[in-house]
């Protein structure tokens, strides 16, 4: 068996210094926000924090509503009477942060974990072990500053349980005006202010778990399952095979840059670590925020408010892997589908308003009215990650019977009350608006926005025609006759009716119409396009910008230009966790997971030039200069698994075992030779490098019968 088609998990053998999947630092970063978050999709932590949060669980109406503070009481310090050597490290195998101390008497660890498989469970346990010959009795001191309050929450004592404390409380301030206010559960165990290893003992081990819960019965049910788990040795176990089995289903991992491989892993991590278990069945995800569950709270991290960053920038390297958590993207989004009828009322228009600020609801909390009203990209952002899950996947019950059908219908019926017919031009018109450039507001047809929308029109006709529904003429005509703003005599495209070229932009915006939107254009425009907006784009901008530029130098061919642009990107990362901020200089969101996303979009959609399509999957590899080889595991592509192998020369591809009954027999079609080749379970498939795509074998079939 060749090294690529081992699994990428392996026992570890290797020391910290050498396993790029673990963080190791003797000092903690001087900027406590850079410490790593540890989430499981409903609760999130930052390490040594008073505060949490849980998915779902915000307070304040309106533009006031937040993430409620939570407190922590896992907070909690080790120290020793004596002089010890700290090293802390946060192994991402594992999703586990380990602080040891290191003394000529004992070796102390506290291990803290948000468990990965019981997502109400979070975990510290300490591990001490006597070092030489001395018998004496040795003991550690827990510090905490816990207390159980909080800003955001009136808690109150409740009865113990089973030898765990617990509060109740719920947030003060509904999201809106009638609506509910959640209730937290906290049940944990009671920390002791020392802990002893007595004079026979050569180790011992303490587990101290804390349970958060929207109901009693919840928490008092989790509560007795992590009691279970310590009392049958498996609370870590259980939770560390969690995590290997998303490993085991995708990795990303590059030869030749040990500094771009780190980075990898992170945002991989982090990334995943916002999302919920893959056996997940509560449908209670919360969505995914700027900064994750471990930030969001009052003032902080856009207060914890889902964006266009979940499905533009987080969501597409979650959903090339995993198919049941890009799901769980979608299934938000349905949850919010009154809001939106609520936005849309509230404007003035019919259809679907998606919030550009979202937390439970879906109505719009955006603290300031103007992105509301006129950031309206965020509809045609949706619509695209839909879009993509249906050609990844071809999971047609996602649209029929899980209601994605409702999304798509309702954008579009939103887009064609929204657009006004100009008779000068006969186009329709989109005015009034912000596009993602917010350096910008109350112009005429964004280009990104007049795309996203003609896109988002045309996938509503395909799906009523997939569907079999009767789709209104209006979405066809004014998809087609949609203001697509473009300079004839420059040959590239404006960022908005009326923009001086040369003029200063935020972020990546019109650059996006080849990717991720896929806006057909010459070669020529595209690299005009990237030539008129990189120099004036502001170097200071959120993180995830630069990857755009470098997946628009990669489709032309100029991977070192790629690079160049790519490398901006590592002053983003903080201190020895890869935790990003959202600005170079460490202001902005932390653990700013759009930047992570964009990120690893350059390198799951620049270096392997992969493109989701209707029909298939597209490749265009190509690696700059100092990678020699791209290793992507686990692609998964209409039920079936893949992995990748990209050198300079040459691209491999393994079929995994086929698990899943419903998956398509596949090829490979190679654009310049016209070489088909089948794919079989199992088998190394190895091709000299050049452009082609993945698709099934027989076109006309479709996996998923309706």
């Amino acid at each position: 068996m060749s090294s690529f088609l081992k699994p990428a998990v392996q026992p570890n053998t290797m020391s910290n210094d050498e396993d790029p999947y673990i963080f190791s630092t003797d000092t903690l970063p001087s900027d406590r926000r850079f410490l790593p978050p540890l989430a499981n999709g409903l609760l999130g932590w930052r390490v040594y924090n008073d505060i949490m949060h849980m998915g779902g669980v915000y307070n304040g109406e309106g533009g006031s509503c937040h993430r409620a503070d939570v407190p922590c009481p896992l907070n909690v310090k080790v120290e020793m009477d004596e002089p010890a050597q700290h090293t802390y490290s946060l192994d991402t195998h594992t999703g586990i942060f380990t602080h040891s101390l290191s003394s000529a008497r004992a070796k102390v660890s506290q291990s803290l974990y948000s468990h990965r498989y019981k997502p109400n469970l979070m975990v510290m346990e300490i591990l001490l072990v006597r070092e030489g010959t001395s018998e004496e009795p040795i003991t550690v001191n827990l510090l905490s500053s816990f207390t159980p309050q909080s800003k955001d929450i009136v808690f109150e004592s409740g009865p113990d349980y089973k030898g765990g404390s617990h509060i109740q409380g719920k947030v003060t301030t509904a999201e809106f005006p009638g609506g509910s206010c959640p209730t937290v559960h906290l049940i944990w165990t009671p920390k002791p202010p020392s802990l002893t290893l007595l004079q026979e003992q050569r180790q011992a081990r303490w587990a101290f778990i804390l349970v958060a819960a929207n109901s009693l019965e919840t928490a008092e049910a989790n509560y007795d399952e992590g009691l279970d788990l310590i009392a049958t040795g498996d609370l870590r176990p259980s939770h560390e095979k969690a995590w290997k089995e998303l490993w085991l289903e995708s990795t990303a991992e590059v030869t030749g840059s040990e500094t771009l491989c780190k980075a990898l892993i992170g945002c991989l991590f982090y990334l995943l670590s916002a999302f919920p278990s893959i056996h997940d069945t509560s449908s209670s995800f919360g969505g995914v925020s700027p900064g994750g569950l471990s930030n969001g709270g009052d003032g902080q991290d856009y207060w914890g408010h889902i964006f266009w960053d979940q499905d533009i920038w987080m969501y597409p390297g979650i959903a090339l892997f995993y198919p049941k958590l890009a799901r769980s993207v979608l299934e938000y989004r349905v949850g919010t589908i009154d809001g939106a009828k609520d936005n849309a009322q509230k404007q003035g228009f019919k259809g679907l308003k998606f919030a550009w600020e979202s937390a439970v609801s879906g109505r719009e909390v955006c603290p300031e009215d103007i992105y509301g009203q006129q950031e309206i990209h965020i509809n045609g952002d949706v619509t695209l990650a839909f879009q993509h899950y249906l050609h990844l996947t071809e999971d047609v019950s996602m649209f029929a019977e899980g209601r994605g059908s409702e999304v798509i219908y309702g954008v579009a019926d939103y887009w064609v009350s929204r657009a006004s017919w100009n008779p000068e031009d006969k186009k329709y018109h989109l005015l009034g608006v912000m596009p993602p450039d917010e350096y910008y507001y109350n112009v005429d047809n964004s280009v990104y926005t007049n795309t996203v929308a003609k896109f988002s029109l045309q996938f509503a006709v395909d799906l009523a025609d997939l569907l079999q529904h009767p789709a209104p003429k209006e979405w066809q005509e004014v998809a087609q006759n949609l203001k697509i703003p473009f300079d004839e005599e420059a040959q590239y495209h404006p960022e908005f009716d009326g923009y001086v070229k040369g003029h200063p932009v935020k972020q990546a915006d019109t650059v996006m119409l080849g990717y991720p939107l896929g806006l057909p254009m010459t070669p020529e425009i595209r690299r005009n396009d990237l030539e008129a907006y990189e120099p004036v784009t502001d170097p200071n901008g959120p993180a995830m910008t630069w990857g755009m530029f470098a997946i628009g130098w990669l489709e032309l061919g100029e991977a070192e230009k790629a690079q160049h642009l790519l490398d901006k990107c590592y002053k983003n990362i903080q201190g020895p966790f890869q935790v990003w901020s959202e600005s170079s200089d460490g202001s902005g969101a932390v653990n700013f997971l759009t930047g992570m996303g964009g990120f690893l979009q350059a390198v799951l959609f620049g270096y392997t030039g992969f493109r989701v399509q209707k029909e298939c999957l597209a490749f265009s590899p190509l690696l700059p200069g100092d990678i020699s080889e791209l290793c992507v595991r686990g692609v998964n592509y209409l039920g079936s698994q893949m992995d990748w192998l990209l050198r300079k020369d040459e691209v491999c591809i393994v079929l995994r075992e086929k698990a899943n009954t419903k998956s398509c027999d596949l090829q490979v079609v190679l654009h310049a030779s016209g070489s088909k080749i089948p794919l079989t379970p199992g088998k190394a498939v190895t091709f000299p490098r050049e452009s082609g795509c993945v698709c099934k074998l027989t076109p006309a079939y479709s996996c998923w019968p309706l």
